[in-house]
């Protein structure tokens, strides 16, 4: 039987694995705020083990995403050092209140470098001595950044930091671009933007923010916006140091147009919690307990939890915003409306309420304190 058994052979052959565009190039990753992320939040499941990798040590997920963002929000400048030094865009913050002031730490926290400048000197030092650069006026903080954003109170506030005497349109602006945070009338923000592209050659972003002053903090906040889909782009890994969401809304005009729909359904939440929150107190049940005993039902938002215990308690210091910042939205609402021949009962009644506070508390009182004026003056 051996002799007649087959004799196996060994055929050995090369092949040869040659790299193609697909196996060089990274699946692009899906985006962090997208529905497979969402999905993977809200199941609760783990990890996938996905191919989708940032780095060597993530993937994208659901329960890894947080810490993805945080990473991802560093490597620009951690690579483009290395590169090309050029590739890292120097940042100026204009305007450092409640929201500017933790915007800009996050900026610092995230390593850019970062101008700022503020009218007045003593909300300067603190960003000073965190690594940020002084800028005696706003020219010069545009004359040494690339991209300069601000946060100021009004549209008069935009029109003398850009227009005024040192104002930012007083420097070449070529190549630059000017990301605005405030809260303005959206025929004041093209306005100013056409007037600024005219002046010096810088672009315009319209970003107004929404997540108040804990969202500034914690880098949560919503940004709308409203420019060029390249500057959009171009900003993009920056704001999302400071925030949550990014969301690119149209033409110029449109994040301003955004924010105001935003405002309707805040204002109009604080009103209506301050009722909910006076009923309970005076029906004799704990008002404390509501964001406890509501959440996770129609009537949960991030209003409630946030804004109830700070009503019941009487926290108004640090302010979460302004009764005067909050009626000068109300008041664009209303004009914008008019405009548009869009009936808005809900928010004008807001309004009202808010005059009333404003009267009986001060431009400068914390917007809640509209929860006094439930028991008190209404």
């Amino acid at each position: 039987m051996a002799a007649t058994a087959p004799i196996a052979s060994i055929h050995l052959e090369t092949v040869r694995i040659a790299p193609t565009p697909l196996l060089r190039r990274r699946p692009t990753p899906p985006n962090p705020t997208g529905l497979n992320v969402s999905w993977f939040k809200q199941s609760g499941k783990p990890c996938m083990p996905a191919r989708f990798r940032c780095g060597a040590r993530y993937v994208w997920c659901g329960s890894g995403c947080e810490q993805l963002r945080r990473d991802r929000r560093k490597q620009p400048m951690a690579d483009a050092s290395k590169a090309n030094p050029q590739g890292v865009e120097r940042l100026g913050y204009l305007g450092l209140g409640l929201m500017g002031t933790p915007m800009t730490r996050r900026l610092l926290k995230a390593g850019y470098q970062v101008t700022v400048w503020n009218r007045s000197e003593g909300k300067v030092a603190p960003l000073v001595e965190a690594g940020a650069k002084r800028a005696a006026t706003p020219r010069d903080a545009l004359a040494n950044s690339d991209i300069v954003f601000m946060c100021v109170t009004d549209a008069d506030a935009v029109e003398e930091v850009i227009f005024g005497p040192e104002g930012i349109s007083g420097a070449s602006g070529a190549g630059k671009l000017v990301v605005d945070f405030s809260s303005i009338h959206p025929d004041a923000a093209r306005n100013l933007a056409t007037r600024l592209k005219a002046a010096n050659g810088a672009g315009w972003i319209d970003a107004p923010v929404s997540g108040g002053t804990k969202g500034a903090e914690e880098g949560t906040l919503a940004i709308m916006a409203g420019g060029e889909a390249t500057a959009i782009e171009r900003v993009r890994p920056y704001i999302l140091a400071m925030a949550r969401r990014f969301t690119h809304m149209g033409a110029i005009g449109a994040g301003q147009t955004t924010k105001l729909c935003n405002q309707v359904i805040v204002g109009c939440a604080m009103a209506v919690l301050a009722e909910a929150t006076r009923l309970a107190v005076n029906a004799g049940i704990d008002a404390n307990r509501l964001p406890e005993a509501l959440a996770g039902g129609f009537a949960d938002s991030i209003p409630l939890q946030l804004f109830v215990p700070r009503m019941v308690q009487g926290i108004h210091s640090p302010p979460l915003g302004h009764i005067a910042t909050m009626l000068k939205d109300l008041d664009t609402i209303a004009d914008v409306a008019q405009a548009t021949s869009t009936p808005v009962p809900m928010a004008t009644l807001a309004g009202q309420l808010f005059r009333l506070a404003k009267t009986a508390r001060g431009a400068d009182a914390d917007a809640l304190e509209i929860y006094k004026l439930s028991a008190e003056e209404r």
